[in-house]
């Protein structure tokens, strides 16, 4: 892999005044972050905190993967395994923005005894995956199904470890990982969300197989692990426990090339291969000071996003920076490009990446309102979708907790879609939608409920899309409140 070193403005960190002018800018949208005060008591303290602060922001798509698997443990799953929920998610997963209209079918693989075998059914009538094969950075290897490479044939991809030379056999698909662990997300597809319908997916989707290539003669039967009714979260922790499951992630898996750089500053901080972290009183003190003032930056960061609206005059935008997506579809291997901020935004929201935005799904997000206000789940919102949506398999609307980005707590659902039973329809094809406390009269079938103390924010997913889509001859306005 060609990589490049990364490029951090370390030494400017290292001075006092740069750091508070980073959080002088750090005032919160929403109610989501409080900066600290921090008061070093020494030039030493100073550098621990502003490299703490660096390791929050570079490290961040490496904690969100390992606190998946960190949840996993806890339900006495681990790699090599698959992960699923055999109905529609409820808010016991506190994941960052998940999709409450599919079956999750998730594979972790590891593959420090050698490469592993992840098999993928072909289509199968309407049943088909939409997915990535992710490494431990959350970069995705490949697209699988319809629109990856398999192109809905199915096939064995071969998830080979970091530097693995040896010749890949005959009727595989290689997956060269530049981690040794790393996961999928497969989403089976539904059409109607009927009880027929859900079982006819997650049937189809438990034909999906892992398991070692040294195996493959009689291989193993892959273990399924159903989280339905468990806890599983990978909401980002803004406290010390960061830097321990950061610290995990540095333990196991390999340096890269562009990272090098950042070696030296997690030493700063206690984070060194082959040594434990520890950090006593005073430390754990400072991190936290740090991690909190990285939240709040990146949370103002994060609706800067919204400035670069997908139709013009509205809030809805790709939930990435252009730099960030352009970089992790070419593997960051883009010559004066490594967007570590930008990507430091995208997972505080989310998890997961495409190799190709845009060819299985597309994602528009928006935490405002027509009149560019902070949506509120104490009132009421609407969101008109015109007739005939551009998209080949489905289109669904979700809210989430702004403060957290994941499912909001206390509500039985969280979204609507075209494949939702009885969403109700206008005369012309196009549904309204409405976001708020409680239903208004007749529109049960079209609500999503909110929590009234707590911001929220939207996400519509778009699978399938299809030309009108990307041209833009059908457009989605602003949600607007309804007065």
């Amino acid at each position: 892999m060609k990589s490049k070193i990364l490029s951090i403005a370390i030494i400017s960190c290292l001075v006092a005044c740069t750091n508070s002018t980073k959080k002088n800018e750090t005032t919160a949208s929403a109610d989501t972050t409080q900066t600290v005060a921090f008061k070093p008591v020494d030039f030493e303290e100073q550098l621990i905190y502003n490299r703490a602060v660096e390791a929050v922001i570079w490290g961040m798509p490496a904690v969100n993967s390992e606190l998946m698997h960190e949840s996993l443990v806890k339900v006495r799953g681990d790699y090599n395994q698959i992960i699923y929920w055999s109905k529609l998610i409820t808010s016991k997963n506190q994941t960052l923005t998940p999709n409450p209209d599919v079956i999750y079918i998730n594979p972790f693989y590891d593959t420090r005894q050698g490469p592993v075998v992840l098999e993928i059914p072909a289509v199968e009538g309407v049943s088909s995956l939409t997915g990535s094969l992710d490494d431990g950075w959350q970069t995705a290897i490949e697209d699988i199904g319809p629109a990856g490479v398999d192109k809905g044939k199915g096939g064995k991809y071969l998830i080979l470890p970091p530097g693995y030379k040896d010749a890949v056999p005959l009727g595989y698909i290689p997956m060269p990982s530049s981690t040794y662990t790393g996961y999928a997300i497969l989403r089976s597809n539904l059409t109607d969300g009927s009880a027929n319908d859900l079982k006819r997916a997650v049937d189809y989707g438990k034909k999906v197989k892992i398991y070692p290539l040294s195996q493959a003669d009689n291989p193993p039967e892959t273990t399924f692990v159903d989280l339905i009714n468990v806890d599983f979260s990978n909401t980002i922790p803004y406290n010390v426990h960061f830097f321990e499951v950061l610290n995990q992630f540095v333990q196991r898996e390999p340096w890269l090339t562009r990272d090098l750089a950042m070696i030296d500053q997690l030493k700063s901080i206690g984070i060194e291969k082959g040594k434990t972290f520890q950090a006593d009183a005073r430390r754990q003190e400072i991190l936290n000071a740090a991690i909190k003032d990285a939240h709040s930056w990146i949370d103002k960061k994060y609706e800067t996003i919204f400035t670069q609206s997908f139709y013009e005059g509205t809030h809805w935008s790709l939930p990435a920076f252009p730099d960030f997506a352009k970089s992790i579809m070419a593997n960051y291997e883009i010559p004066n490009m490594y967007p570590v901020d930008e990507r430091a935004v995208s997972y505080s929201i989310a998890y997961f990446s495409a190799k190709h935005i845009g060819a299985g799904q597309y994602y528009l997000m928006s935490p405002r309102d027509k009149d560019n206000q902070p949506l509120d789940g104490s009132k009421l919102y609407k969101l008109h979708l015109p007739a005939k949506v551009p998209v080949k398999l489905y289109w669904s609307v979700t809210a989430y907790d702004r403060e957290t980005h994941a499912l909001i707590l206390g509500t039985k659902y969280f979204s609507r879609a075209s494949t939702t039973p009885g969403l109700k329809k206008n005369t012309d094809g196009s549904v309204d939608l409405y976001f708020g406390a409680k239903a208004p009269e007749g529109k049960e079938s079209n609500w999503i409920p909110t929590d009234p103390k707590r911001k929220f924010e939207l996400l519509a997913r778009f699978y399938g899309p299809e030309k009108g889509f990307f041209d833009k001859t059908w457009k989605m306005g602003d949600v607007e409140e309804v007065k």
